[in-house]
């Protein structure tokens, strides 16, 4: 059987919900997981999805500021609740789906000055990392699990347009590179994507609406990610390769999200 996870910062749902629909039509994804729907639960288009083939819904919303949802072909039971954000914001829904844990973040972009003592977000943002990186430590790493989302670290030099410009920039500062990386090393989590396409390829799933040809500027930034802990392994190689990529077409759909999906494949 073939699992395909989708995860996708859709900057609202009710906005896109159309752009959804033609991405599923064309991509069939069984899991996916939802960013920045930007509405409460009652507002999501439930209807809509139950047309798309993605009937099983969890929704963590908010009104009018972050969110995310998990839509599923398959039905799931409830994943654990996840104390993950200090500002109690929606910005977490876990479920679990053929026996694996599916975790979806929305991980704070943490405002524009990279310094826990005069930014706030900053610190926030830090703070998620290290309460995931605990949480990670903690489990036994044979358990399936996937961690999807926007979690707002572009980890490598190749993640970003530009290494030299972007160090001293939010989303890519060697703090927040540290802070990932020991979350990744924390659960041994295998980054699906790079595996799919090696360094030193560059890798963006984001780039602004300030350029008015995001392809002809590409100063993109790789936000969105899908990890796998080492007991999915065997799913995730079970063909000898990873099948993974980055939708960046979908980034030139009509009134796009600034972000274009990711996708990867296990086989159970």
């Amino acid at each position: 059987m073939r699992l395909r996870l989708a995860t996708w910062n859709i900057n609202s749902v009710r906005l896109r919900v159309d752009q959804v629909a033609r991405f599923v039509a064309e991509q069939a994804p069984d899991v996916l997981c939802l960013q920045e729907i930007k509405c409460q639960e009652g507002e999501f288009p439930r209807e809509a999805f139950v047309e798309m083939g993605l009937p099983h819904l969890a929704i963590s919303g908010q009104k009018g500021w972050h969110g995310v949802a998990i839509a599923s072909r398959l039905p799931f039971t409830p994943g654990p609740k996840l104390d993950v954000c200090r500002e109690g914001h929606a910005r977490c829904v876990s479920v679990v789906v053929e026996g694996i844990e599916v975790q979806n973040f929305y991980i704070p972009a943490g405002g524009d000055v990279p310094d826990r003592a005069l930014n706030a977000k900053f610190d926030h943002k830090l703070d998620f990392y290290e309460r995931l990186t605990r949480l990670a430590a903690a489990r036994d790493p044979k358990t399936p699990l996937i961690i999807a989302g926007d979690m707002n670290v572009a980890p490598s030099e190749n993640d970003v347009w530009s290494h030299r410009q972007m160090s001293k920039i939010v989303s890519h500062t060697p703090i927040e590179i540290e802070a990932m990386t020991a979350l990744k090393d924390a659960g041994g989590f295998i980054d699906l994507v790079r595996e799919a396409y090696p360094e030193p390829r560059k890798l963006f799933s984001w780039w602004s609406y300030r350029a008015q040809d995001f392809r002809a500027s590409n100063r993109g930034l790789r936000l969105d990610h899908l990890w796998a802990s080492p007991g999915l392994r065997d799913a995730a190689f079970r063909l000898g390769a990873v099948s993974a990529r980055v939708h960046d077409d979908v980034r030139e759909w009509e009134r796009p999200s600034d972000h274009a999906p990711v996708t990867a494949d296990l086989a159970l």
